[in-house]
């Protein structure tokens, strides 16, 4: 039986409702979880137990936000804070990455002495910073994170000049490991001393930082912007030769097949190393070395250290036409290079030459006379 107008119109108006309902259903979000107010308390509390300014419990947090980083901050406020701290100390609640875990306790313990009004210095911080450091670190502005507001405070007990101190705060400096803490508040007084762009100041970090991992030893007292700005840029003709002499290196040793050791084969004789006799030293512990140089960085620094060109002969010692190697003395913990010689193929000396090119001394000569004995190099005649 055919269906009334009616009924076709009611079924309709059913299938349009179910429809609709359908459809807001599949677009209402699900309801909002309530701010974790608890776990925030917790996050904050950890460690702390002891050291609390106030209870847990006491706190009547009015915060609308579910973003656990704000949560946590306002609960490390509650349980610590009973006097204002600048962003430099709070930013630690509100971002940990990058961080290990030694620096995440070390920064909010730093909060919690400087939150409770305790002695930052006596408590914390006096293995970092001077009493006067200290307060300029507490002082810092709000648009510095930890790491900068450290090094700004250190600039400002060089310089009265907040500019400049704001620069080396917004360097490459304030990005420096711990570990060389001292040699970068060295650099620090430099460039308080000696003002420079950030941009430069960045490049002449790099610089820094490389000659620092090179020789822990080396310092930027005495010296001027205008030596650094030199320095810096001999460094970055070195890395310019050793890409072009690694550059060769690898296009050889693909030619050649084999497993790429980042040195080339060089020649088959040892290193060698004399220690005279207690009659023949100068000096007490006295020692020489010859020592073959089989990689970009090695020859590089040679040429560097004795201001020659034997850099260039890079090809030569990558394709096995020669072999470079370097004589050097040491003594009382200190080493110094004397000579770089050259061999052929056939382990001949070709040539020999000391800092600047010049001529080996006699005395030089002997040691290289006891290496060629007992190494079978043939000298050249003098």
């Amino acid at each position: 039986m055919a269906k009334s107008m009616i009924k076709r119109r009611r079924e309709a108006e059913r299938e349009r409702v179910d429809h609709y309902e359908a459809t807001l259903r599949r677009a209402q979000r699900a309801p909002r979880p309530a701010p974790d107010f608890a776990r925030a308390l917790r996050d904050a509390a950890y460690g702390f137990t002891g050291v609390l300014a106030r209870e847990p419990d006491a706190w009547r947090p009015k915060l609308k936000t579910r973003d656990p980083a704000r949560l946590r901050l306002a609960a490390a406020r509650h349980l610590f804070a009973r006097y204002p701290v600048p962003f430099a100390l709070e930013e630690i609640w509100l971002d940990g990455s990058g961080l290990n875990a030694d620096e995440i306790a070390l920064r909010r313990r730093w909060y919690v002495v400087a939150a409770r009004g305790r002695s930052l210095w006596k408590e914390e911080a006096k293995e970092w910073l001077s009493r006067k450091e200290v307060h300029w670190f507490l002082s810092s502005p709000g648009d510095l994170g930890f790491d900068e507001a450290i090094w700004l405070a250190i600039a400002r007990s060089y310089t009265e000049d907040i500019g400049v101190a704001r620069r080396i705060a917004r360097s490459k400096i304030a990005r420096t490991p711990r570990a060389g803490f001292a040699f970068w508040r060295e650099v620090t007084r430099f460039f308080c001393a000696n003002p420079a762009t950030v941009a430069e100041i960045d490049d002449l970090c790099d610089y820094l930082a490389a000659r620092h991992e090179r020789e822990p030893d080396y310092s930027v007292v005495g010296r001027t912007l205008a030596s650094l700005r030199r320095q810096m840029l001999e460094w970055h003709r070195d890395l310019e030769a050793v890409a072009r002499i690694e550059a060769a290196r690898r296009q050889a040793f693909r030619a050649k097949g084999g497993e790429d050791e980042g040195r080339w084969a060089g020649s088959p004789l040892d290193d060698w190393i004399w220690k005279p006799t207690a009659g023949e030293a100068r000096v007490r512990k006295e020692q020489f070395a010859v020592t073959q140089l089989v990689t970009a960085d090695e020859l590089v620094a040679e040429s560097r250290a004795m201001h020659h060109c034997v850099s260039s002969y890079a090809q030569k010692c990558v394709s096995g036409q020669a072999s470079i190697w370097s004589l050097r003395r040491s003594a009382a913990g200190n080493a110094k290079r004397l000579l770089t010689i050259e061999l052929n193929r056939q382990h001949r000396a070709v040539q020999i030459r000391g800092f600047g090119n010049r001529l080996a001394s006699a005395e030089e000569l002997q040691v290289l006379g006891r290496w060629a004995k007992a190494m079978g190099v043939v000298l050249p005649e003098h």
